[in-house]
């Protein structure tokens, strides 16, 4: 197994993180990393989604939904043809800062007997620093609280 993993701090409450991250329709407008996305962010349903890694080739796939509580966690496990070869389970967990900031961890946890000949960690990692950048800046200037500090984030 190997997982990838990235955080930041959005200057927005986890509730409008949360809104930001499940209007997949808008993804195209905004998101550098998953470049569309469809289906209902609801436990057992199958989403369609496609990612562009930055060094990487555009693929799309079909996951289901293994976990979404608003405002807490959203997470879906995708395979690559056959399970057991190229899985993996992607999750957004919001966890609330006690100033009303939200931190995102973004992380993908991968298995299966492909994984050390088809990850690329480095795309994937900065896939997620870039997907995660542009939905701060989306969250914090859509969502209903509004933020002044300049510290307001901070990327990992």
């Amino acid at each position: 197994m190997k997982t990838v993993e990235s955080r930041i701090v959005v200057a927005a409450s986890p509730a409008d993180v949360w809104e930001t991250l499940v209007d997949f329709e808008s993804y195209p407008a905004w998101n550098p990393f998953i470049v569309s996305a469809s289906g209902t962010p609801a436990v057992g349903e199958r989403l369609a989604i496609r990612i562009r890694p930055p060094e990487g080739r555009e693929m799309g796939f079909k996951p289901r939904v293994t976990a979404a509580v608003p405002g807490e966690r959203l997470e879906w496990l995708g395979h690559l043809g056959v399970r057991g070869l190229f899985d993996g389970r992607h999750e957004f967990r919001l966890e609330p800062l006690a100033d009303g900031r939200t931190k995102l961890v973004h992380r993908e946890t991968f298995s299966g007997v492909l994984v050390g000949l088809l990850l690329n960690e480095r795309a994937i990692r900065n896939g997620f620093r870039a997907m995660n950048a542009a939905l701060k800046q989306r969250a914090e200037a859509t969502g209903s609280e509004s933020f002044q500090r300049p510290d307001a984030g901070v990327a990992a």
